[in-house]
Parts: structure tokens; sequence; C-alpha cells
């Protein structure tokens, strides 16, 4: 009854529910760290071009390029469990063409990954930008500094367009920043619609309303010059 195999499994049963009950001790910690996030978000240049979405095709479509500027404080997303934290931004507006009420159009523009001092192993960039990242966070478990963001004129990472090939004097868009909180354990989290207790939704991360502007003809162009 007593085997050695018979004790080799009540040992490791024990030791995966101390594992898991410590898991999820260090999962609930999050909850008693307050979040209070905050950003500010303005267009600085908005675009719509003509071009084809792959090279072979002969059908042009619209594409709007829209540059920011965002100034943000996440710093408080930040804990001895957090891993890293996804951060993007996306442009929305309503769909008029779907027929479904309160339809919304979203895209996104731009995103970036913040790692903690802890995950800097993880980031995918050169070994000598690794290697200072690295030095830069020695004997750090939480750096406040890496959830502040503050960029000007943004160029933005991806073009974006409708199933229907056309954005140009669009209506209603605004630009929205997002979150999402990867922690080394527990559950993944995202930007909050109301107040849970300690963690706050964000203050702000909404831009002012804009319209997509009319695509320029090249005649246009000509009859200026």
């Amino acid at each position: 009854m007593y085997t050695s195999l018979v004790r080799a499994q009540n040992a490791f049963g024990f030791f995966t529910t101390v594992a898991f009950a410590v898991a999820a001790l260090i999962a609930a910690s999050d909850f008693l760290s307050p979040r209070a996030p905050t950003g500010t978000l303005k267009t600085t240049n908005v675009q719509v071009v003509r071009g084809r979405p792959h090279y072979y095709s002969t059908k042009k479509e619209e594409y709007a390029i829209i540059k920011f500027s965002l100034d943000a404080d996440l710093s408080s997303l930040f804990t001895w469990n957090t891993k890293q934290v996804f951060v993007y931004v996306t442009a929305e507006w309503p769909d008029s063409t779907s027929g479904a009420t309160n339809a919304t159009n979203k895209a996104v523009i731009w995103d970036s990954i913040i790692t903690s001092p802890s995950a800097d192993h993880l980031t995918n960039i050169g070994p000598v930008a690794k290697r200072k990242l690295i030095k830069s966070a020695e004997g750090k478990s939480i750096d406040p500094s890496r959830g502040k963001l503050s960029l000007k004129n943004q160029r933005p990472k991806y073009q974006i367009t409708h199933p229907t090939g056309k954005v140009a004097e669009t209506d209603g868009v605004t630009l929205k920043l997002h979150y999402n909180v990867q922690p080394w354990v527990g559950i993944l989290t995202w930007n909050q619609d109301r107040d849970y207790g300690l963690w706050k939704k964000m203050a702000g991360g909404l831009s002012k309303a804009f319209q997509f502007p009319a695509v320029k003809s090249k005649t246009a162009d000509k009859a200026k010059s």
C-alpha cells in the first residue's frame, strides 16, 4: 500500500496543491494594488490616400494615415506580478453601412509592449540594447518610469481602411488608448469601463472627434501649381 510510487504520487499531489494555492494568492494580490491610468491623445495630422491592398490588385482602396501625440501615465499598472503591458491606440468611428444599431468600426493604428524589469530578457530587441536595458533595471522589481509615455507627432504603425474600401470624409472619428496587463500569474486584464474597487477606469485616453479628409485629386494639385 505504501510503496515508493504511491509516496511519490502523494508528494507530487501535495506539491501541486501548494503551488496552486501560492499562485492563487499571487494573482489575488493584484486586486490590492491600486490602478489609476491616465492618458491624453490628440491628432496632429490626418491624410487619406489611395492604394492597392496588394501588388496584384487592380482595385484601389482608401487608406487613412493618422499622426498623433500621446502623453500617458500607466505606471500604476506595474506591480511585482506584472510581466508586461501591451499598449495600443485605435481609431473608432460609427458604422452606418452594416445596418446594426450602435455598430462601431475599430482599427489599431499603433501598438507597443512595455516590459517590467523582471521580464527584460524576453524583449525582442538587439543584444546591445537588451544589455543596456537589463543593466538599467538592476535591483528594481518595479520601475514606474516604464509606464510613462510621451510621443509627439507619432507616425502610425498601420494604415487603416474599411471593408468597403472608402474612408474619406467620414465623421465622428476618435482615437482611444487601450492597455492589456499580462501578469506572471493570473488573468489578463484590459481597459475598464467603470471603477472596480482600487482599480479605476482610465482618466482621459480619448481624443476629440475629427473627420477623415477627402482624397486629394491630381487635377486639384496641378491647378494649385
